[in-house]
């Protein structure tokens, strides 16, 4: 059976991210590693519309799905499929219900690191909720550097709930798409789903490229810079 790729945490300006969302999607389509890709930035889907238009008119585009990255206040939770926003704020329970009433797909986003939550304030991670709330996958591999033990909680955790696996990349620079991918059977995005639903994705990473590492440094302290402005403005 054929077997495809996808990268389904992507980010872009229209969050924390530095690519355009035309630039994500001519970097896929020029790489040619990935079927599907998901630009899922921080509590917004404006960036995935505008990648999806850009990718539809384009041949050899990858297939891109709307989603997004909600800042649900028990930690990240990713929305696959989306018609419209999801509005952060909301308990995980709650969030992956307006995920499933628009006949989307929730993801355990980084399950186990801790996130920003108020300012001054860190907020634990959905994977000590993952056990009461009714997710579809865990994102087991998540390709943001220094996330190993996190990645292998998140493992112990799909283990536990026998939820679909899921690799993405996180990626906020161009060079890091990729460096963590889901594999599935089928092609396209209804194969996606399915093999989400059924548990027969497979998580898989590459090796750090030491050109993208400089790179995600870069990105790195520009995000701490602006984030020390908008605090202080």
């Amino acid at each position: 059976m054929t077997t495809s790729r996808a990268d389904l945490h992507i980010h872009t300006c229209y969050s924390d991210g530095w690519p355009r969302p035309p630039a994500v999607v001519e970097h896929v389509r020029a790489q040619g590693q990935l079927d599907l890709i998901a630009i899922a930035d921080h509590d917004t889907i404006e960036g995935a519309l505008r990648a999806a238009d850009y990718a539809a008119g384009r041949e050899g585009s990858p297939e891109v799905i709307v989603a997004e990255e909600v800042s649900s206040r028990d930690g990240h939770i990713l929305g696959l499929f989306l018609q419209k926003r999801i509005r952060p704020g909301m308990s995980a329970a709650a969030t992956v219900e307006a995920v499933h009433q628009q006949g989307g797909l929730a993801i355990a986003a980084h399950p186990f690191w801790r996130t920003e939550g108020q300012p001054g304030s860190k907020v634990q991670g959905v994977g000590w909720k993952a056990g009461a709330v009714d997710f579809d996958g865990i994102e087991v591999e998540n390709a943001t550097p220094g996330l190993y033990l996190f990645n292998q909680m998140a493992h112990r955790l799909c283990e536990e709930t026998w939820l679909a696996e899921l690799g993405n990349s996180d990626a906020h620079i161009l060079d890091a798409i990729g460096w963590a991918h889901t594999r599935f059977p089928g092609r396209g995005a209804a194969a996606l789903r399915g093999a989400i639903l059924q548990r027969q994705t497979r998580a898989d990473r590459i090796r750090y490229d030491a050109k993208g590492l400089m790179r995600y440094a870069a990105w790195g302290i520009d995000y701490r810079h602006q984030k020390r402005v908008a605090e202080s403005s």
